[in-house]
Order: structure tokens, then sequence, then C-alpha cells
């Protein structure tokens, strides 16, 4: 089930349960701040999520996922490419 717009693992996210998030497919405004750059290109853009961009991975896209405090070493990159596979 696709959760997130940048293939972040929602299921092993700490904050899921306490803040009672459905994912950023699912909701407005992030609970982490007013918004997120990956959700809202998305969204402009009419995607589920950035693996089936035509840009995919772009430079937002890796900023997030190699970044030194959030990111996932790539993992959500690789995750939106199973996505965008399983979806054709």
């Amino acid at each position: 089930m696709i959760e997130s717009r940048c293939g972040i693992d929602c299921s092993g996210c700490e904050y899921k349960e306490s803040t009672g998030c459905v994912g950023c497919v699912n909701i407005e405004k992030p609970f982490w701040g007013e918004k997120c750059p990956v959700k809202s290109c998305c969204e402009s853009k009419e995607l589920l999520h950035c693996g089936v961009c035509e840009t995919f991975p772009c430079a937002l896209l890796n900023s997030f996922a190699y970044d030194k405090e959030q990111g996932d070493n790539g993992m959500r990159i690789e995750r939106c490419k199973k996505w965008a596979s399983e979806c054709k």
C-alpha cells in the first residue's frame, strides 16, 4: 500500500501511531510541519508518488533520501522504483 509520496516506509515511523498519521498520500498537511516539498511537488503534478515522475529521481528526492540526519541512504528511491514497476 502506498502511503507516502517520497517512498519513505511509513510503517516504520515512530510517530505514526502517536500522531494518528495515515501517510502523506492520505492527509492534507503533514504532522511534522506546514508542508513537505516532495509532497507538494507530487501533488502539483497530480502524481501518486515520485516513482512515476518523468524526472525521477530528481535532486529534491535525492536530497531527502541521502540527508545525513533524516535520510535512509536511498531506500525510499528503491521503494518508489518498486511501486512504479507495480503500477505498470
